[in-house]
């Protein structure tokens, strides 16, 4: 493993704190690499990743030996590299006989590896093998929208994996608005079968009308695509789940007490009365202060009805 040493000021600390895990992230950077064998498919593929992902990714065009991301021990390399170039996300491509056109993303927390899916490269067909003059190049900070068709990434493990693995390497950076006009482009993953899942990406030809509220969205083809065959997937740990699932808490909000929000009745509040000592109350009607008052009320009420009877 890289060998981190102890800073000796104030500006060696702010640049470990920069690469030090946070509660609110920056944008993840990829890592691109390749093993000692790689075909010709794969090389392309990764060229298209690391052109989509331009300007947060970065590439290594060398063979890489020992690199082994499901095996004890293999996984040293990555940590390795991601901890040199800083990147969260890693696409590793590599080739054999056993597992041709053979693909691993994965994504790690405070570099180590957090979890795993390999999957089975088939059909690709690269942006050039379309036609030139719909070709689209990214944006540099624009998001891309994902559609996925199919009841396999709800009822699928695999898929469900392989479908976060997706949104968390294409995504880019977390944005609160968006702009509808700003959309170019969709990326666009149908489950074929349980294992295997069709990826292309579409371009947004405009926003025309349709008559109602919502605009008529016209998509063109323009690549890459694949196939993608789901061959093993490796979950990650619980422990480190929940370390790499804490969120920061807002401090701006007012945390409010006794207070209960429910989808039917809506906002409902609790009231707490202290108990009533209902044991040592008076029950009877034998006070001072009412016989103070019935002993005054009989005092004048022989006066007040002699003064009536008497009046003409």
């Amino acid at each position: 493993m890289l060998k981190v040493k102890t800073p000796k000021n104030h500006r060696a600390l702010r640049e470990l704190e920069k690469h030090a895990p946070k509660l609110v992230e920056n944008a993840k950077k990829t890592l691109i690499l390749q093993g000692t064998k790689t075909s010709g498919v794969l090389k392309g593929l990764l060229a298209e990743i690391h052109h989509l992902k331009k300007g947060n990714s970065i590439r290594y065009t060398r063979k890489n030996d020992n690199i082994r991301p499901f095996e004890s021990g293999g996984e040293t390399s990555l940590e390795f590299f991601s901890l040199k170039t800083d990147c969260s996300l890693i696409v590793f491509a590599s080739h054999s006989k056993k597992r041709p056109n053979n693909l691993v993303l994965g994504r790690t927390y405070d570099h180590h590896i957090y979890d795993l899916v390999e999957v089975g490269v088939d059909n690709f067909k690269p942006m050039e093998s379309f036609l030139g003059d719909l070709k689209v190049s990214p944006i540099l900070g624009s998001k891309p929208l994902f559609a996925f068709i199919g009841e396999g990434f709800e009822n699928v493990e695999e898929l469900k994996h392989l479908k976060e693995v997706l949104l968390e390497l294409f995504r880019g950076e977390v944005v609160e608005n968006l702009n509808l006009s700003g959309v170019d482009r969709v990326y666009v993953c149908t489950a074929v079968n349980s294992n295997t899942v069709f990826f292309t990406q579409c371009a947004v030809r405009g926003l025309k009308k349709s008559g109602t509220a919502a605009p008529r969205v016209e998509l063109t083809e323009i690549g890459p695509s694949m196939d993608l065959v789901v061959r093993r997937h490796r979950l990650p740990n619980e422990s480190l789940k929940k370390v790499a699932m804490k969120t920061a808490l807002d401090r701006s909000k007012k945390k409010e007490k006794n207070i209960l929000r429910d989808a039917v009745h809506g906002k409902l509040g609790k009231i707490y009365i202290p108990d009533q000592q209902i044991g040592g109350m008076t029950l009877t009607s034998d006070v001072k202060g009412l016989k103070r008052e019935r002993r005054e009320a009989k005092k004048n009420f022989p006066a007040s009805k002699k003064t009536k009877l008497d009046s003409p």
